[in-house]
C-alpha cells in the first residue's frame, strides 16, 4: 500500500504527464503532418531538431530550458513581465520539461501513421466534392486516429518518467516538481528507503508496461499496419 505522500507523488506524475501531452498534442500533430506531407527547403534540419531531445543528454535539455525560461532568460522574462509568472521551480516547468521529452516520440508515431493513410482516398473525396478540410477531419484523421492515440500514451509514458531535464530546470521540490522518478532518487538518498524505493519502482513499471501494450494495441490498428498484415 503507498502512504499518502506517495499518492500525492503519483497523483501529480499523472498531472504533469497528462498536462504535457495534451499541451503537445497540437504541435506534435503539426509538425507529424508537414514531416510527411510536405517537402520543402530545411526538412531534414526540421527532422532533425524535432529529435534532438531523443539523443541530446537530458541535462542539456533542462539547462536549454533554463536559459530560455529562467528569470533572464528571452521567454522566461517575458512571461514575469507581462503576466507576473514563471515556470521555474513549478509543476508546470515540470510539465514545459516533460512535454520537451516527449515531443519526439509523439511526432514520430504520427508521422507514420500518418504516412500510412492511403492519399487516393483523401483524392476520390476531394473529386467527389469534399472540400480539403472536410477530407482532413473525415478521412485523414480517423485512419490516423490509432496511431495519434498510440502518440499519446508513449508520450504521457515518457512524461511520467521523465528524470534529466526536470531536475535540471525546475529542481526536485516536494509537493510541487517531485513526480515518480525523482521520488525515487531522493529517497535512494535516504537510510531506509529501500521500502518506498521498491513500492514506486514497481507502480512505474506497471505504469511504463501497460503504456507499452496500449501503444502496441494501438498501433496494429493503424492502416499500414492492417495493410502489411492483409486485414
Amino acid at each position: 500500500m503507498l502512504s499518502p505522500e506517495e499518492w500525492g507523488i503519483v497523483a501529480l506524475s499523472l498531472k504533469v504527464g497528462g498536462v504535457a501531452v495534451l499541451a503537445c498534442l497540437p504541435l506534435a500533430f503539426a509538425l507529424a503532418w508537414l514531416l510527411a506531407r510536405h517537402r520543402f527547403p530545411g526538412r531534414l534540419l526540421l527532422d532533425a531538431l524535432v529529435h534532438l531531445p531523443l539523443v541530446l543528454p537530458p541535462v542539456v535539455t533542462g539547462w536549454l530550458l533554463l536559459l530560455a525560461f529562467g528569470p533572464l532568460g528571452p521567454v522566461g522574462r517575458w512571461l514575469n513581465d507581462w503576466f507576473g509568472t514563471t515556470l521555474m521551480f513549478r509543476w508546470t516547468g515540470a510539465a514545459l520539461a516533460a512535454a520537451i521529452m516527449a515531443l519526439p516520440l509523439m511526432v514520430r508515431a504520427m508521422r507514420l501513421s500518418i504516412e500510412g493513410v492511403d492519399r487516393r482516398l483523401e483524392g476520390a473525396a476531394r473529386t467527389l466534392g469534399a472540400g480539403r478540410w472536410h477530407a482532413f477531419w473525415t478521412i485523414s484523421l480517423p485512419l490516423a486516429l490509432p496511431g495519434v492515440l498510440a502518440a499519446l500514451v508513449l508520450g504521457f509514458a515518457r512524461s511520467i518518467g521523465e528524470f534529466g531535464a526536470t531536475i535540471t530546470f525546475v529542481s526536485n521540490i516536494p509537493g510541487e516538481t517531485r513526480t515518480l522518478p525523482l521520488a525515487i532518487y531522493s529517497a535512494l538518498q535516504v537510510p531506509g528507503g529501500e521500502a518506498m524505493v521498491t513500492r514506486l519502482a514497481l507502480l512505474s513499471v506497471a505504469l511504463s508496461l501497460g503504456a507499452l501494450l496500449v501503444s502496441e494495441w494501438l498501433v496494429r490498428r493503424t492502416p499500414a499496419e492492417r495493410l502489411r498484415r492483409g486485414d
